[in-house]
């Protein structure tokens, strides 16, 4: 069953872009679907991913030091960078060419 969250994040579109430029262009393995979305106090991510282990291995090689410098750069500490964390249950997932 594939593994999937929404994740709200107080950054930019500045902050996000930032972010994904220092990520792989390439997708990385096991995630199905990722949005990012504008809400008025932030952003908000809305990922499927094959398994919980594909999102953790790439958040934790990936994300995680991305994310670090760009909060760095922006002058943010972990305690300014309030995110939340939502498990949800998937029931479907219908992608286009599949």
């Amino acid at each position: 069953m594939p593994y999937a969250f929404i994740h709200d994040v107080p950054a930019n579109e500045e902050m996000y872009r930032e972010i994904r430029a220092l990520l792989p262009d390439s997708n990385p393995p096991g995630l199905i679907s990722h949005v990012a979305i504008v809400r008025e106090d932030g952003l908000r991510y809305v990922d499927v991913w094959a398994t919980e282990a594909d999102w953790i291995r790439f958040r934790d090689e990936c994300v995680g030091p991305a994310l670090g410098r760009v909060r760095a750069e922006h002058g943010m500490t972990n305690d300014e960078w309030l995110a939340t964390h939502e498990e949800v249950e998937v029931i479907d997932v219908w992608q286009l060419g599949s």
